[in-house]
């Protein structure tokens, strides 16, 4: 396989898992994004959360590469169909959806959105074959397969978390004893990004407009507080913890 000139656009940890992943192969050359030119073979947009942060970069993106270029673009709350609208050439662009542990497995999911040229599938799956990862294709519906159902079980363990049904950590062993997952959905949700998490359960609420979507509160609060694990290394044990202590302090009661 020939080599390609890859950028990767965003802050977040799918961003940072990329460009470490395409760092690790010499056949990438990894190109800053603040130089991204016509001469870059793919571009990879990862914003998620902001939907208007992610049509401003996507259309500074266009401006910076030729029209042919591959955008790669990670379409967690979005359709691909919609992102494509936001371009003068849509055709080039692909939607792909994955989290930040995506190198635990071997496999990305990707969306055609309807104005998309075939023959850039392939271009698709050529890219991240560098990164040791094969491409499922699916249809264009936000969030995917596998995101969207590890959003749901997030949110529904959100939701018990809030109800006091369990603590945390209980609600995390209790789905790895009870039905073998290799993480609970709490601890997962803490390893990818909670923000994540968020533009899924968000996007598909305001999509299909089902309260089987809508995020628990307690997301939304930890979002806003930027308490969305990762490297922030808070979230919902730390909430816990935090609202453990309040409840004892005399001063709060």
């Amino acid at each position: 396989m020939t080599s390609k000139s890859v950028a990767i656009v965003g802050d977040n940890l799918i961003a940072k898992e990329l460009s470490n992943a395409f760092q690790e192969n010499p056949q990438v050359q990894l190109i800053d994004s603040k130089l991204i030119n016509t001469q870059v073979d793919v571009v990879v947009e990862t914003t998620n959360l902001d939907k208007s942060e992610k049509k401003r970069r996507i259309r500074e993106i266009e401006a910076s590469v030729s029209p042919t270029t591959l955008i790669l673009s990670t379409t967690l709350g979005v359709t691909a169909t919609e992102v494509a609208s936001w371009l003068s050439h849509p055709e080039r662009l692909i939607g792909f959806g994955t989290f930040a542990n995506f190198r635990k497995g071997s496999l990305i999911e990707v969306a055609m959105p309807l104005q998309a040229a075939p023959g850039y599938v392939q271009v698709a799956s050529d890219t991240f074959s560098l990164i040791n990862q094969d491409i499922e294709l699916v249809e264009d519906e936000v969030g995917f397969v596998f995101p969207r159902i590890l959003s749901m079980i997030v949110n529904e363990a959100a939701f018990a978390l809030t109800e006091q049904t369990a603590e945390a950590e209980a609600i995390d062993v209790a789905m790895k004893k009870g039905t073998n997952y290799p993480m609970g959905p709490l601890e997962w949700a803490e390893e990818i990004g909670l923000d994540d998490i968020y533009a899924v359960l968000n996007g598909l609420y305001r999509e299909l407009g089902e309260e089987r979507y809508r995020p628990a509160p307690l997301i939304r609060k930890l979002v806003y507080a930027g308490w969305t694990g990762g490297e922030t290394d808070k979230c919902f044990y730390h909430y816990q913890k935090q609202s453990t202590l309040s409840s004892r302090n005399p001063l709060l009661k």
